[in-house]
């Protein structure tokens, strides 16, 4: 069996694990914790920091079909490109690209260079969306409705109008020169800005012209998540992430059959084949459930972040069930079927596999 190596322990690496077995890879992992959060989804487990020992990562390459990192820890990401071209494999990242995506003032200004329409800074009048520059996802983001919530806002913060509208992702692959766009879907979001659930789209022209436009003038060579606005006043991108995500993936895997570790692969490897739609497999919904107070609550994916051990609960045809555990009891329910009434029964069968283990009686 093939190795994939990833780096990093935490989320980015539980979704890239996820779908390197569903691709018939098996799953080393390295990380500087001695047990980080996906430690018993990996198949080969090596407890090294890559920045202080880095001939350990580059004898293990010898083994392996790739290197991927999954983690957004700037020192090792900067020290991953002083050593990628030792390896006796492929690293699955585009350095520039991150370069660009990981900072929110360098990601706006390339969207204007390209004329890719975005929320506008520094708005005359609230409601104000903040957010810090380096951040992913909506770690430190805030909704301020009047100007005095701005008085001692740390300077480095930036500051939006706030956009209102569903939150739609998109993920493309490319090879340098030929890009692949995925499938779009729709991120949910909770009170505190994160995202609790993910399901599918139908085809979103475009959206998907935009990313394709916005990996082309990177002359992207790997994966780029796109997150928008889909606003009364149109499309508005919020975001771009040059890594592997989260969450969204697994979605687009069960709702399409695409497997974006395969195209990322090929990438690298053969170099992907353009496409103008990825046409709808199943309805599939992907969500985070916290057992609190006797009940089942939907919660952002952050939460997870703190567990200890995240592991597969339940496993059967239209439904999978992964367990963090904790201080608090996260699950991460997954259910799809090609009809929308199949996928929705399978989605109340996990619900009720849950309440038995927990000894819930009450319907959520």
């Amino acid at each position: 069996m093939k190795n994939l190596i990833l780096i990093g322990g935490k989320l980015q690496g539980f979704e890239a694990s996820y779908l390197a077995k569903k691709a018939g890879l098996r799953v080393v992992l390295v990380d500087k914790r001695e047990r980080p959060l996906i430690m018993n989804v990996a198949d080969e487990f090596h407890c090294f920091d890559v920045t202080k020992q880095p001939e350990k990562l580059i004898g293990l390459s010898k083994t392996a079909v790739a290197v991927l990192p999954v983690n957004e820890n700037l020192e090792t990401i900067n020290f991953l490109r002083t050593i990628a071209d030792k390896l006796a494999c492929p690293m699955l990242f585009d350095f520039d690209a991150y370069h660009i995506s990981m900072d929110k003032k360098r990601s706006k200004e390339y969207f204007q260079s390209i004329g890719i329409p975005a929320p506008l800074d520094n708005p005359t009048s609230p409601p104000y969306f903040i957010k810090p520059p380096c951040e992913s996802s909506s770690i430190g983001t805030s909704i301020i409705y009047d100007n005095s919530g701005l008085e001692g806002l740390d300077p480095c913060m930036l500051i939006e109008e706030y956009v209102e509208g569903d939150v739609i992702s998109l993920e493309v692959i490319g090879d340098g020169e030929r890009f692949e766009v995925v499938r779009e879907t729709k991120v949910h979001i909770d009170g505190t800005y994160d995202c609790h659930m993910v399901t599918p789209l139908g085809n979103y022209p475009e959206f998907r012209d935009m990313t394709y436009r916005l990996a082309k003038h990177l002359k992207l060579k790997g994966i780029m998540d796109v997150e928008a606005i889909d606003s009364p006043r149109g499309l508005k991108v919020l975001e771009i992430d040059a890594r592997f995500p989260s969450q969204t993936p697994t979605a687009v895997y069960h709702s399409s059959g695409v497997n974006l570790i395969e195209l990322l692969l090929q990438a690298f490897v053969t170099g992907v084949r353009e496409n103008e739609g990825i046409p709808e497999k199943n309805h599939c919904t992907y969500e985070h459930l916290l057992f609190a107070d006797g009940q089942l609550l939907p919660v952002g994916e952050h939460v997870l972040s703190q567990g200890v051990d995240y592991h597969e609960f339940h496993a059967s045809e239209g439904l999978e069930i992964f367990e963090c555990s904790g201080d608090r009891k996260v699950f991460t329910l997954i259910s799809w079927a090609p009809e929308k009434e199949a996928a929705d029964l399978n989605r109340q069968r996990g619900f009720s596999m849950l309440r038995d283990y927990l000894g819930i009686g009450q319907e959520v």
